[in-house]
């Protein structure tokens, strides 16, 4: 039975109900877990709830993500059950201004619970991709919908390396993680997206007053090194990059001045040597 869920001994299957019943809780964030075998993007799908008026704080998760995209609308694909695919349904009430920071903050939260539970150096390369070294463990993809935000994640957990989907990949199995047992990872990084984004509402989307601000520079790969930037107009910035603004846009000194970046594919430069 090559479809069966149980085809892989080494893969289990999530359950819905075991997932719900650990994180849905009375004046939580969490307000119910779907599991589905597959789905061509749970970005897409709870976008589509979103519209529908489905309830902040509303989970869905995909064993096998057939149409899964990465941020610039790369492809992102994996064998199922192999990683963590899913996606959240958030309504923050905050300023406009301070919404750059929700993406940041879902970076955060997740890179902090993968670290703790898998004991293995987990950092961000902004906005939000997790790496190990400088090679990528997980992406983060947000995105609107009306007046909700769609937040997915693709994280590898036990891809071997011919199952990488690119070369600059990694897993938490090749990387001989502690913990590559996607329930408790799952919930890990569920419960940390929600103490941070509560704490982060709670100061009205001020990232100083939250912690948010200090605790996504202490995770940064990116902020102290010289970075190549490919900008959507095409035009390539290379610079250092010094910080990350009140809005989380990227700031960067090029040669002749300074630069704030809300949005482009940042490459990390090794200087030879």
């Amino acid at each position: 039975m090559p479809d069966s869920r149980y085809s892989d001994l080494d893969r289990p299957p999530l359950s819905a109900a075991a997932l719900t019943r650990a994180l849905v809780h009375p004046g939580g964030l969490w307000t119910g877990v779907t599991v589905v075998d597959s789905t061509g993007s749970t970005n897409a799908d709870l976008a589509e709830a979103a519209r529908e008026g489905a309830p902040e704080g509303t989970v869905l998760v995909a064993e096998s993500q057939l149409a899964g995209r990465g941020r610039l609308g790369r492809a992102w694909t994996a064998p199922p059950r192999s990683g963590l695919t899913f996606s959240i349904l958030l309504r923050p009430r905050i300023p406009v201004a301070a919404m750059g920071w929700l993406a940041l903050m879902y970076g955060v939260a997740a890179a902090s619970a993968v670290r703790r539970l898998a004991e293995v150096d987990v950092r961000l390369k902004w906005p939000n991709d997790l790496l190990i070294g400088e090679r990528k463990l997980a992406g983060v993809l947000a995105e609107r919908s009306d007046d909700a935000v769609v937040i997915g994640m693709g994280l590898n957990v036990s891809l071997r390396p011919e199952e990488l989907p690119i070369e600059a990949a990694t897993s938490l199995a090749i990387e001989k993680a502690a913990c590559t047992d996607r329930d408790p990872l799952l919930r890990a990084v569920l419960r940390e997206v929600e103490r941070h984004y509560l704490d982060w509402t709670e100061a009205g989307g001020d990232p100083e007053a939250s912690g948010l601000r200090s605790a996504y520079l202490a995770a940064s790969a990116t902020i102290g090194r010289l970075v190549r930037l490919e900008l959507p107009s095409g035009e390539v910035l290379i610079g250092q990059a010094t910080g990350v603004d009140e809005f989380g846009h990227l700031q960067v000194a090029g040669e002749d001045k300074q630069y704030t970046l809300s949005a482009g594919d940042v490459v990390h430069v090794r200087i030879a040597g």
